[in-house]
């Protein structure tokens, strides 16, 4: 949707360009069919210039590779799920009105409205033509009416009325007509109504049609009066056809609006051949406009030294491959080496494959030796891109293991945290841990640039113990019937049962006090970490000004024009759209973190509760 509103708004710019030019230079320049093809360039030049890209690479040095070892990711004490397709929402998002669609739903009706306007043009002249007698002199195809209707051309069609004019004004009519016809001008009405109709919402694309067909009338009157004896008598003839009741939309009128300006045009003197100069105006505003918009600058990193650092960062890692084309056996044979070689427990589920038999969706589940799980999900419509398993073994030996998802990698990089989903914790100790800010890049020319506030992270803290209870105080479930036919004991065995349940509620009131204690020291900690996220925005607030600032002092120091200014600005800007997405990022991490402890401490009351249930079913088995 961008491209397309990026589209529209250079296109309508270049038609801009063009109209402007004809108008404040070439409108009252007598060079009619120069101008012709200047207006009719400057449309096709529109349309076609926007995706006309010149690629410029830019080679850079390697940024730092942000490998965290696998041993970290095993330490993790938390379940996750990563998935390249789409990333699974933990809480529905507001709704919001989607301009894009909105503006794109306007330009569909006025798009729709406009062809319908176009069609009902075509059946109008279908029905001045229809039934009609032609009569056929040359290359043209005369068509005589009765209708009270302007006279026209379409294509090799002339339609007019005989009965209204004298024979000299008629032979002037047909002469204009002839020019029309032998030169085509059909087509550049009908492109000037094509484009009116793609760009009806560009005020200067109506100015611009009305800009063609004035131009095309200038160009039949030229060329008609110069096969005239009189030329008054054919200025007296376009005065005189004033009244006509209809006229046909997509043809060429003998009569336009702009009968003064044709006369105007028809005494003018012939332009002098050095205002040639002035189509040649445009080009300066076109290479500028390439130059500005059409270039498009690719940063790329130097590969030898990339590679270099990567290999000397990762060793001894093994990658197991999964890709679109891996059979069902591929995939056993794989979870039977891992779990031979490595002591690694891989289950493969949620397996689906298209016509062309290709993996479209895949889970792949592993569960280590420490009992951690790592879950990677991908669900698609189309074919899976890779899914990689890598083992790599750290100095001391130990064998660790992570998920990688992807193209096709020559060393393994770690999944990022914006891809991960916490679904459970066993106790306390599994809480998660707040995910690190990024660092932020090192400013050019050794200037010091601000640094950005740390994101404050969610409060955390031990939770009080639950509430011990003395076992020997529980009483004792009562002992069903044997007979369940027996009405007298049954209801001896209810009476028993109403009196234990009354009993057990004397141990409510701990757990309430429990479940209340937590619910504070949540509450408390949420408070807390709204007031900080607070203060953490008006200090990126702050963060920004002085960015502001930083970037004036880059351009007093370097100068604005020098090389060495351009070159350092365009790695560093790089380097800060990168950092800003990471920032955003790990806002939302924090948001999430956040959610994670509440639903930890929610997990904690539960599995108190749990236990109680499963203590009071053990005294009642009893």
């Amino acid at each position: 949707m961008e491209a397309l509103f990026t589209f529209i708004i250079k296109s309508g710019s270049l038609i801009a360009l063009f109209y402007f030019a004809y108008y404040f230079l070439l409108r009252k320049e007598t060079f009619f069919t120069s101008n012709r093809y200047f207006l009719l360039a400057g449309l096709i030049t529109s349309v076609v210039l926007p995706f006309v890209i010149y690629t410029k690479v830019v080679w850079v040095d390697p940024a730092p590779i942000l490998y965290s070892p696998v041993a970290q990711t095993a330490s993790l004490n938390h379940d996750y799920v990563s998935s390249y397709n789409q990333l699974q929402a933990i809480e529905e998002e507001p709704f919001e009105i989607n301009w894009n669609l909105v503006s794109l739903a306007i330009y569909a009706i006025g798009f729709a409205a406009f062809m319908l306007k176009f069609a009902i043009d075509f059946y109008s002249l279908n029905s001045v033509l229809k039934g009609k007698k032609v009569k056929q002199q040359e290359d043209f195809k005369f068509v005589d009416v009765t209708e009270n209707i302007a006279p026209f051309s379409y294509f090799d069609y002339i339609v007019y009325n005989s009965s209204l004019y004298s024979e000299a004004e008629l032979q002037s009519i047909l002469e204009h007509e002839k020019v029309h016809s032998d030169q085509h001008h059909t087509v550049d009405v009908i492109i000037s109504r094509i484009f009116c109709i793609l760009f009806w919402f560009n005020p200067i694309i109506w100015l611009y049609k009305k800009a063609i067909l004035q131009n095309l009338e200038f160009i039949a009157d030229n060329e008609a009066s110069k096969k005239l004896s009189d030329k008054k008598a054919y200025q007296y003839t376009l005065l005189k056809i004033t009244t006509h009741e209809t006229c046909v939309a997509i043809t060429n009128h003998f009569y336009q609006s702009l009968i003064k300006k044709r006369i105007v045009m028809l005494n003018k003197n012939q332009s002098k051949k050095w205002n040639y100069w002035k189509y040649y105006a445009v080009i300066p505003a076109l290479a500028a406009f390439i130059f500005l918009f059409q270039i498009k600058t690719i940063a790329q990193e130097k590969k030898a030294l990339a590679e270099k650092t990567a290999v000397t960062e990762i060793q001894d890692a093994e990658v197991f491959r999964i890709t679109k084309s891996t059979t069902d056996q591929e995939l056993k044979d794989l979870t039977a080496k891992l779990k031979s070689e490595h002591n690694v427990d891989v289950t493969i589920s949620d397996l689906k494959r298209n016509s062309n038999n290709e993996i479209t969706s895949i889970k792949i589940q592993i569960v280590k030796e420490n009992g951690k799980k790592q879950i990677l999900q991908v669900n698609s419509t189309q074919a899976i891109k890779e899914c990689n398993i890598v083992l790599n073994t750290d100095d001391n030996g130990t064998k660790n293991i992570v998920l990688v998802n992807g193209e096709t990698i020559t060393t393994p990089t770690m999944v990022k945290t914006q891809n991960v989903v916490i679904t459970d914790f066993k106790n306390e100790a599994d809480a998660p841990e707040a995910p690190d800010a990024p660092a932020p890049p090192s400013a050019p020319g050794n200037m010091v640039a601000p640094v950005p506030p740390a994101a404050p992270a969610f409060p955390a803290g031990p939770l009080p113990p639950a509430p011990a209870i003395d076992m020997s105080k529980m009483p004792k479930p009562p002992r069903a019937p044997r007979d369940a036919k027996d009405k007298v004991a049954m209801a001896q065995f209810e009476k028993e049962m109403a009196e234990f349940e009354k009993k057990m509620e004397a141990f409510e009131p701990d757990m309430k006090a429990y479940e209340k204690q937590i619910e504070t020291i949540m509450s408390q900690r949420e408070a807390i970490f709204e007031k900080q996220m607070e203060q953490y925005e008006i200090a990126m607030q702050k963060f920004n000004m002085n960015m502001d600032k930083f970037n004036i002092d880059m351009k007093m120091k370097f100068g604005s024009d020098s090389k060495e200014y351009e070159n350092n600005m365009k790695q560093y800007e790089l380097d800060m759209r990168r950092y800003e997405l990471d920032m955003k990022q790990h806002e939302k991490e924090m948001k999430e973190h956040a959610k994670q402890m509440k639903q930890h401490a929610k997990d904690m009351k539960q599995q108190e509760k749990n236990r109680k249930m499963a203590e009071r079913d053990e005294n009642r088995k009893a």
